[in-house]
C-alpha cells in the first residue's frame, strides 16, 4: 500500500552471500557462525532449505549491537555481522531487495512468491547445480524452456540454455571532446539523416536493432493474447506502445547506427517467445521495416524518420504505421509514434522527452479505440514523462483510464486504487559507464560461434565498425565507418548508372506503399549462413 504513492527505478539485483552470525536456540544456544546461502531457497540434489520473503518481513536493525532481525511471521531470524563495514553493506542491500520485491508484490498481488517443489518432486538433474530462486509464477512463464520445467514440470535429462551476456566489452568514450556545435552550425532545421557524425557519438546498436528494443515487455502482447475481454486487451496493448519508450530514458548520450542499404538484423528468443527479422529497405529516405512473429502475436512496421536540430535541442519525428494481430482473436491493431526531442544537445545535462497524440485502433472489429497523450513538460511544472490514457467503446464512453511515466510505471484505474499494469525493468547498477543501456538492449549485439554460422553476411552483428566501437577501439571504428559509408556510396552509383532499383531480400512493398516481411527468412536461414542467395559487400 505504501509504494502506491510513487515508484522508483531499482538498479538490477545483485546475489549477496556471505557469512554472518544466527542465534539459535536450545539445546545449541548462542551466535552460530551460517553462510548467507542457507537463507535464500536452494535446490541441490533435490533437496530444499527453506527460505525467507524479504518483501513481506519485517526487518528491524540494531546499529549498535550490529543485528538485524527478520520476523517473517512463522519465525524471527536473529543476525549478527562482526564487522561495521559489512553490517552497513548487508543493511543496504538488504533495504534494495525489500524494495524490490515490495514493488514486485505490488505490481502482481494475487500470485505466489515462490515456488518450491515437493521433496517427492519429479525433477531430477543431469548436472549438480544450485538455483537461487526469486521467481514469481509470473516470470517462470517467460524463461526458457529448460528452467521453465526445471521449475514447474518433471524433467529426466537435459542438456544446460547458454547464458546471454550481462555487460558490454567496453564501456562508452568520452565524447566531450566532439564539437557538436561544429557539425550542426550549418544544419539548423535540417534533416540529419544525410549528416555524417563521427563515431564517438554513436552507441554500439543501430536503428534496426532499436526497433527490436520495442519488444523489451512483448509479455504485455502475450498477456493480450490470452484475455477474453476486447477492452481489457487493449489496456495491455496500450500499456506495450507506452512499453516501448522506456529504453529510451537513459539513452541520450549516443545516436544509434544508420543502417546501410541491404544491412539485416535478427532477433531469435525462444525465452520470450518470439523471433524477429529486421531490414533496411530503402536509403533516400531511409527506411527500416522489420516483422516479429510468435504463437500469440504477429508485429510490425516500417519506419522513416526524420531529424531535426533546432540550435539547442533535436527534434525525431518518425513516420509510419506499427502492426499487432492477435490471431486467436483475429484483432488488428494499429497506432502511430509520438515526435521524441533531446534538449541540451550542445551543453548542460542532457534529457529525453516524447510528445503527441496516439491513437490505437482495432481495424478488424470496432468496439473500442483508445487514445494515448504523452504530455510535454513545461517550465512552470516539475512533472516530467507521464502519459494519459483512455479506452473508450463505440459511443465514446470511457471504460478503462491508463496513467503513469513511460520510463517507469503504466497504470489502470483511478488512484489511489489504480491496478500497475507494467513496470520498467531495473536497470544495470553501472549503466551509466555502458551507454545507458539496459539488460535487453546489452543482449541485442551479442554474437556468440554458433549464431555467427547462421547468420547471413548481411547481419548487424557482423558490422565491423559498431563492433569496434563496442569493444573499446575508437580510431578503427572511425576507419571503418568511413569506409563502410564509402562502399555504400559506391553501390548507389553503380546503381543509378545502370538504372537499377535495389531489391530488399526479405521484405516487399505492398499495395498501401508500407514494407511487409516476404516470410522468406526463417525458412532460408536453415541453410547456415544463407550460402545459397548471393548479398552485395556492405563492410
Amino acid at each position: 500500500e505504501g509504494l502506491r504513492g510513487g515508484f522508483s527505478n531499482v538498479p538490477e539485483l545483485q546475489k549477496q552471500e556471505g557469512y554472518m552470525l544466527k542465534r539459535r536456540k536450545w539445546p545449541m544456544k548462542g551466535w552460530h557462525k551460517y553462510s548467507s546461502a542457507n537463507f535464500a531457497l536452494q535446490i541441490e540434489k533435490g533437496k530444499v532449505h527453506g527460505c525467507i520473503d524479504v518483501g513481506l518481513s519485517v526487518m528491524a536493525i540494531k546499529k549498535k549491537a550490529m543485528c538485524i532481525d527478520l520476523d517473517a511471521e512463522e519465525n524471527i531470524y536473529h543476525l549478527k555481522i562482526k564487522s561495521q563495514d559489512l553490517f552497513d553493506e548487508w543493511v543496504s542491500k538488504l533495504r534494495l531487495h525489500r524494495l524490490y520485491r515490495q514493488n514486485e508484490i505490488a505490481l502482481y498481488p494475487n500470485e505466489k512468491s515462490f515456488y518450491y517443489p515437493s521433496p517427492n518432486s519429479p525433477i531430477k538433474f543431469s548436472y549438480k547445480f544450485c538455483l537461487q530462486l526469486t521467481f514469481t509464477q509470473r516470470a517462470a512463464n517467460v524463461l526458457p524452456d529448460l528452467i521453465r520445467h526445471l521449475l514447474l514440470g518433471s524433467v529426466e535429462e537435459s542438456p544446460v540454455l547458454c547464458k546471454r551476456r550481462s555487460c558490454l566489452p567496453s564501456p562508452s568514450p568520452n565524447s566531450s571532446t566532439v564539437s557538436l556545435w561544429n557539425i550542426l552550425k550549418n544544419n539548423i532545421g535540417k534533416d540529419l539523416s544525410k549528416v555524417a557524425m563521427p563515431v564517438q557519438l554513436n552507441e554500439p546498436l543501430n536503428t534496426l536493432q532499436r526497433l527490436c528494443e520495442e519488444l523489451e515487455y512483448s509479455e504485455l502482447l502475450d498477456r493480450a493474447a490470452n484475455t477474453q475481454d476486447p477492452f481489457e486487451r487493449m489496456v495491455y496493448i496500450a500499456t506495450f506502445v507506452v512499453s516501448g519508450y522506456a529504453s529510451s530514458y537513459y539513452r541520450t548520450g549516443g545516436k544509434p547506427f544508420n543502417p546501410v542499404l541491404g544491412e539485416t538484423y535478427e532477433c531469435d528468443r525462444p525465452d520470450k517467445g518470439f523471433r524477429f527479422v529486421a531490414e533496411q529497405v530503402s536509403h533516400h529516405p531511409p527506411i527500416s521495416a522489420c516483422h516479429a512473429e510468435s504463437k500469440n502475436f504477429v508485429f510490425w512496421q516500417d519506419v522513416r524518420c526524420k531529424n531535426k536540430f533546432w540550435g539547442k535541442s533535436m527534434e525525431i519525428v518518425p513516420v509510419g504505421t506499427t502492426h499487432v494481430t492477435l490471431p486467436e482473436f483475429g484483432d488488428h491493431y494499429e497506432w502511430n509514434k509520438v515526435t521524441s526531442c533531446i534538449h541540451n544537445i550542445l551543453s548542460g545535462q542532457r534529457w529525453i522527452e516524447h510528445y503527441g497524440e496516439i491513437s490505437i485502433k482495432n481495424s478488424t472489429i470496432d468496439i473500442c479505440q483508445c487514445k494515448i497523450t504523452f504530455v510535454k513538460a513545461k517550465y512552470w511544472n516539475s512533472s516530467v514523462n507521464e502519459v494519459e490514457g483512455s479506452i473508450t467503446d463505440q459511443k465514446g464512453k470511457v471504460i478503462h483510464r491508463l496513467f503513469g511515466k513511460w520510463n517507469e510505471a503504466v497504470f489502470c484505474g483511478d488512484p489511489p486504487s489504480a491496478t500497475c499494469i507494467w513496470r520498467a525493468n531495473p536497470v544495470p547498477v553501472d549503466h551509466e559507464q555502458y551507454y545507458g543501456f539496459t539488460k535487453f538492449a546489452v543482449e541485442l549485439n551479442e554474437l556468440g560461434p554458433c549464431l555467427k554460422l547462421l547468420l547471413p553476411p548481411t547481419d548487424t552483428r557482423l558490422r565491423v565498425d559498431q563492433r569496434l566501437l563496442e569493444e573499446g577501439n575508437l580510431e578503427a571504428a572511425e576507419e571503418q565507418k568511413q569506409r563502410i559509408e564509402q562502399l555504400q556510396r559506391e553501390r548507389r552509383r553503380v546503381l543509378e548508372e545502370n538504372n537499377v532499383t535495389h531489391q530488399p531480400k526479405f521484405f516487399r512493398r505492398s499495395k498501401d506503399d508500407t514494407w511487409v516481411s516476404n516470410n522468406t527468412y526463417w525458412e532460408l536461414r536453415k541453410d547456415p549462413c544463407f550460402t545459397h542467395m548471393d548479398f552485395p559487400t556492405l563492410w
